[in-house]
């Protein structure tokens, strides 16, 4: 099929294009991807520069063009007034489709929840849920949607829930965030002698580091310096309160945070002596996807890391702390977000109980009204007909003529006027339908939201 400079966009180009727009940088793209760039640079949509060793697009402003009003501005059908080249099912831009639409709405609101209330969580999301959810996360983190110096993260909780949050600052992958030079160097003792109290029990127990002795005293030399370094550093060293029957390690408490440092091999079942002779250190991910897992490598053994270890042990402190606090505040918004709604919800329950009151009255009040014009209109047919009817008759309707107006006299609120009603104190079935959403017993939403 030949291709025009105006011929339209295939799906993938037209998706490339918009990521650009939204500020994509090349970074590792895959074969695909370039060939789809060259593409648009072939039809003077982006510009393209690998000069100097580093990769760099720029839409151009005819890309713009593209993205805004569908066809290309070179489109020869539109000197002449006509309509543009591009068939007439051709799909919208990318950022007008329906489903674009719906998640950077979704994205919006995902940011909204979590900058009023700290933290957002779905209790059993399914597969499709999930996906949907990282869709959504990565359509704002690509689109400029968090706030200013925050980032969203998202963790597992309660086995299948989906926890979202913001934490400050870059995401550790990132440039900045790699591992500066002149990481402090942790000693390493040569004997196990004057063991930490949590080390010298580890020792002591065939248990756990279930590894050949010359690796499991290899990992008992660099978990006494760990923990010796960490005291003097002020922190606290414990045991760890769980793990595998082949691992073995310390918590380290940083300002009442617990990091469990665990050893392990890595290669247990290797009979390569080079490979089941390296160990793995791990620091429990927990609320965090900052690095968590050092090898032995070639060019770097783990008494090298130790340092690193710390440090990041103790910048998952500080983020910790940050988040602590910001759930904290969060915390604190949402109750007070709740204590309003459940005083509105009382004023609205108790509005209803007064109405309630009022419409009995309101009913008995016409109900008198009613039973009086029937007494008014039965009391002269009663005397039309009385030479009609014999006595007995007549002075039975009398009777129940009687009856009735007394009835009336007793039912009629007017006659005796309502006091002011004293409200009782609404039950939480009755404020429920006024809380808009959140629970008549804790400050919480229902379904996570």
């Amino acid at each position: 099929m030949l291709v025009h400079r105006w011929s339209a966009l295939n799906e993938r180009q037209r998706a490339l294009l918009e990521r650009l727009a939204a500020g994509e940088e090349p970074g590792a793209w895959a074969p695909g991807d370039w060939r789809s760039a060259y593409a648009l640079h072939d039809r003077g949509l982006l510009m393209v520069d690998k000069g100097g060793g580093a990769a760099r697009v720029e839409v151009t402003e005819a890309g713009r063009f593209y993205l805004r009003h569908g066809h290309h501005p070179d489109d020869p059908a539109l000197a002449d007034g006509g309509e543009p080249s591009v068939p007439s099912g051709s799909p919208a831009p990318y950022s007008e489709r329906p489903v674009a639409r719906a998640r950077r709405a979704k994205a919006r609101e995902l940011v909204e929840r979590l900058t009023s209330e700290g933290h957002v969580r779905f209790a059993d999301p399914d597969d499709d849920e999930v996906a949907e959810w990282r869709r959504v996360v990565n359509y704002a983190k690509r689109h400029g949607l968090e706030p200013e110096g925050k980032r969203i993260e998202k963790v597992q909780y309660g086995g299948r829930g989906l926890e979202f949050f913001l934490t400050e600052g870059p995401h550790p992958n990132s440039r900045s965030q790699r591992p500066k030079t002149g990481v402090p160097v942790v000693p390493v003792p040569s004997r196990l002698a004057s063991l930490h109290p949590v080390v010298a029990a580890l020792r002591d127990d065939e248990g756990p580091l279930v590894m050949p002795p010359v690796l499991r005293r290899r990992s008992l030399l660099m978990l006494q310096g760990l923990a010796a370094e960490a005291v003097w550093r002020g922190y606290e060293v414990r045991k760890v309160s769980s793990y595998s029957w082949r691992e073995g390690g310390v918590d380290v408490v940083v300002d009442g945070f617990a990091y469990a440092v665990t050893f392990r091999q890595e290669f247990p079942q290797s009979t390569n002596p080079e490979r089941s002779a390296r160990l793995v250190i791990e620091v429990a991910h927990g609320l965090t996807s900052r690095p968590g897992r050092w090898r032995d490598r070639k060019g770097r053994t783990l008494e090298q890391t130790l340092g690193v270890i710390l440090g990041e042990i103790e910048a998952r402190a500080v983020e910790d702390a940050r988040r602590r606090e910001s759930e904290e505040r969060a915390r604190e918004k949402r109750e007070v977000r709740w204590r309003a709604a459940v005083e509105e919800a009382k004023e609205r329950a108790v509005r209803e109980q007064l109405a309630e009151v009022l419409r009995e009255g309101a009913g008995r009040w016409r109900e008198a009204v009613v039973i009086g014009e029937y007494c008014d209109a039965l009391e002269p047919r009663l005397a039309e007909l009385g030479g009609d009817l014999d006595e007995q008759a007549v002075e039975s309707a009398r009777r129940w003529l009687e009856w009735a107006r007394e009835y009336m006299r007793g039912i009629a609120p007017l006659r005796h006027p309502q006091d002011m009603p004293t409200p009782r104190d609404p039950t939480p079935d009755e404020l429920q339908p006024y809380l808009k959403g959140w629970s008549p017993y804790a400050p919480e939403r229902h379904g996570g939201r």
